[in-house]
């Protein structure tokens, strides 16, 4: 029997900013078997790959190569000759000194069927989000790309006499170690000391720093200002331009990079909201709901919807188990014709909106003893409610309809269980306490981050808490808590922009 070959997608990554993958490169990356990948590849787009991939971390960044590049190739290698498709994912683009061509050379040599998907360079990206053009025809008429990465101990094989006289923008990536060398080249083959220059640290993410200068005070700037790797270096009068062409860094959010712990498709809503406005949303969804369409009284319920007067949903997550509960057994949303409607908040609000559904009541503080008590208060006497809710919801509302005599039957749509499979990425930025907020959007998100991180010292952690039962469970951990006005997202992403500035 002969074993059928994979195939091998070498894909670039772009600079680091989850926005720039392309969208051939994101869709390679879905239908992954295996991903081979770098250190230099942001932990946004790592998160992208697959639960079911297989993962294989080959560490390499300047001068720290984990893995050899030989035993790289041979990975490839036996990779597709076991049948998988195969991504190498690289930061940047793979041809542009991502050694892509030694890779596919034994991939080649073994007629291993391959692709290209290119990505976006730092080069390039990295000047434009510092406010930088590469070129701008008042300024030059070339764009020189040079590595200056070099091995241990050795200096960097450039012609500067001959980058002198071409008289363009010159950009060095992978350079910080070779700074001074760099420096001191130009200014030796007579480049001007006064010539503009630049180095920008951690380009295209929410700590992006970039030092603006000249030529003979770069390095004494970069060293001041303690300018680390990853950095590229631009050398070239459209530098002048970065101060009136700077944008990232204007960003309500920018600097701030933070944890969100809501469930992974709820979370995503978050995150765009934050990634938008300049911050970085590292996912960590720590829950997980999980819709309970076997429960006799679930199936009971919908199959007597009608016999309620008031229906009340106090998630978007029993808002969706709910309508697919419906859809099994036939029924859609004719069923809530002439039913009244309450909800928790904005958001089930929201969800219900999308689907044609007008909300008859919304408590104007989003809890469940609101929402008990405004209820109770619009039911009348012979009216009877169904509660469709997570299995373990708040007594709050139940006492408060309790005591208004308001007949209720309480019906559990599923159930919430603590989940973190797939998040190493985001788990490895936590334990090194690499942000800078933890976001929590329920008492049980709080819940699921420290059964998922129990060694942290939550002492440590700033939370960022949607209303007062969320954030007692975060003081009661230790956490440093700040509560958002409303209980909305974008009450939290106010908030957020508000503890940056």
């Amino acid at each position: 029997m002969t074993m059928k070959t994979g195939k091998v997608w070498l894909v670039g990554a772009g600079p680091s900013d989850a926005g720039l993958i392309t969208v051939k490169g994101l869709n390679v990356l879905k239908n992954a078997d295996v991903v081979v990948y770098d250190k230099l590849v942001g932990v946004e787009i790592l998160n992208l790959i697959p639960e079911t991939s297989k993962k294989i971390d080959v560490g390499k960044s300047s001068n720290n190569h984990l893995v050899p590049q030989e035993q790289i190739n041979q990975i490839l290698l036996n990779e597709a000759l076991s049948g998988n498709r195969v991504v190498r994912l690289k930061g940047g683009d793979p041809f542009l000194f991502g050694r892509g061509g030694e890779e596919l050379e034994l991939i080649v040599r073994h007629q291993i069927p391959f692709e290209i998907v290119p990505g976006i360079t730092s080069a390039i990206s990295v000047p434009a989000y510092a406010g930088i053009p590469v070129t701008h025809r008042d300024y030059c008429s070339s764009l020189h790309i040079i590595t200056g990465h070099t091995k241990s101990g050795e200096e960097p094989d450039i012609n500067f006499d001959a980058l002198v006289k071409l008289n363009g923008t010159m950009v060095f990536l992978m350079g910080v170690a070779a700074l001074d060398t760099i420096c001191r080249g130009l200014l030796h083959a007579g480049m001007s000391p006064d010539q503009p220059a630049a180095i920008i640290e951690r380009g295209t993410t929410a700590r992006q720093r970039k030092v603006i200068s000249t030529l003979k005070n770069l390095v004494e700037d970069a060293a001041r200002n303690e300018i680390k790797a990853p950095s590229v270096i631009v050398v070239g009068e459209v530098c002048t331009l970065a101060e009136d062409f700077s944008w990232a860094e204007r960003r309500p959010l920018h600097g701030i990079r933070v944890v969100v712990t809501r469930p992974e498709k709820l979370g995503s809503i978050l995150s765009e909201k934050i990634r938008n406005l300049g911050g970085e949303s590292i996912e960590f969804p720590c829950i997980k709901t999980v819709p309970d369409f076997e429960g006799t009284l679930l199936s009971k319920a919908v199959k007597n919807i009608r016999q309620y007067n008031w229906v009340v949903f106090t998630s978007a997550a029993g808002v969706e188990a709910v309508f697919e509960k419906l859809y099994r057994v036939g029924k859609d949303i004719r069923e809530l014709f002439g039913l009244k409607i309450a909800v928790i908040g904005s958001g089930t609000e929201e969800l219900l909106k999308k689907r044609g559904i007008q909300v008859d009541y919304i408590p104007d503080t989003y809890n469940a003893q609101s929402l008990g008590a405004g209820l109770a208060a619009l039911v009348k006497e012979d009216e009877k409610v169904l509660i469709l809710r997570a299995k373990e919801g708040s007594q709050d509302l139940n006492h408060a309809l309790e005591q208004a005599g308001v007949k209720y039957l309480d019906v559990p749509v599923y159930e919430t269980i603590y989940n973190t499979e797939g998040c190493e990425f985001s788990g490895a930025v936590i334990t090194g306490g690499q942000f800078d907020f933890a976001l929590f959007t329920s008492a049980s998100t709080v819940k699921g981050f420290i059964n998922a991180m129990p060694h942290l010292d939550y002492t440590q952690i700033n939370a960022l808490c949607i209303g007062e039962q969320t954030a007692k469970e975060a003081r009661g951990c230790g956490m440093q808590v700040t509560i958002s006005p409303q209980a909305t997202i974008d009450s939290m992403v106010e908030t957020l922009i508000k503890l940056n500035h």
